[in-house]
């Protein structure tokens, strides 16, 4: 059973739900506002108590203390360094296995495609020993190399997933008609089929990049220090050992939300057509 559409409802049901539905926003938005109204705090009206009332005055100089006082640029590059390749992994080996699950039959494709999905089944936190001591036995533990292919390895199977799905969902005509032409197999998926799921690669990039700039449990497993934390395992040092600088922390976590939101805005416009993509047939 699907809901039914807001225009079919009653007009009494209507005028509640759009009364309601700013309410919501607005709580659901509170948290991130008061995150942001903290980031822009003074020092002081935390010391004497002032959470959250109106701030004294506006102290923009947070932001800039978050800077010299922290090592916060460091941990930003390393989010970049860590989620840029990790995206750019999973997503390119994804496209290369969702198309050979998709497109090609062969003995046991169905146990090989399921045996991609069982991974996102495996609740990770029971992953956490095994994984730490295969980087640490293979050198790559506190590294951005290792956290970046632990992260590629990880998502390969969910991306896979996507892929494969929309993949199979072109139409095989298309396929078969470039294999008569003489095509080989290189070129049909680079020239046909990588551009009619290029909506697919942004949502999937976006959803991807998301993912792993967001991610804490593992930047706090695998690595230690501010060469190679990213930015959410980095805004934990932004509190000093007997005074919690929740004015820092919270700028600092206002900078590190920007990213994925830009990411978003910026590829909006392919992240909803990805996400619609083949629903109308």
């Amino acid at each position: 059973m699907f809901p039914r559409p807001i225009q079919t409802m009653s007009p009494a049901f209507q005028r509640s739900y759009k009364i309601a539905l700013p309410i919501m926003l607005v709580l659901w938005l509170l948290p991130l506002l008061g995150v942001a109204l903290t980031s822009l705090r003074p020092s002081g009206d935390l010391a004497a108590g002032n959470y959250f009332g109106i701030p004294s005055r506006i102290a923009f100089e947070n932001y800039a203390d978050v800077f010299r006082n922290s090592p916060i640029a460091q941990y930003l590059l390393n989010s970049f360094r860590i989620t840029i390749p990790t995206v750019i992994g999973a997503v390119g080996l994804s496209c290369l296995t969702g198309y050979a699950l998709a497109v090609y039959k062969f003995r046991l494709s169905l146990v090989v495609f399921f045996m991609f999905v069982a991974g996102n089944f495996v609740p990770f936190q029971i992953l956490m020993v095994p994984v730490r001591d295969l980087t640490v036995n293979m050198g790559l533990y506190n590294t951005v190399t290792g956290l970046a292919l632990f992260h590629i390895a990880f998502q390969t199977g969910f991306c896979t997933l996507f892929m494969r799905n929309f993949i199979k969902a072109l139409p095989r005509e298309l396929i078969e008609a470039a294999r008569v032409e003489g095509v080989n197999e290189w070129q049909i998926f680079w020239h046909i089929v990588l551009p009619l799921v290029r909506p697919a690669i942004a949502a999937l990039s976006v959803l991807v990049f998301t993912f792993i700039w967001n991610d804490y449990f593992w930047a706090m497993v695998l690595t230690t220090g501010a060469e190679t934390q990213p930015i959410t395992a980095g805004l934990n040092s932004l509190n000093g050992q007997w005074v919690a600088a929740w004015h820092l922390v919270s700028a600092g976590s206002i900078l590190a939300a920007m990213p994925p939101v830009l990411m978003f805005f910026l590829m909006q416009r392919h992240f909803i057509a990805g996400l619609t993509l083949g629903a109308v047939k």
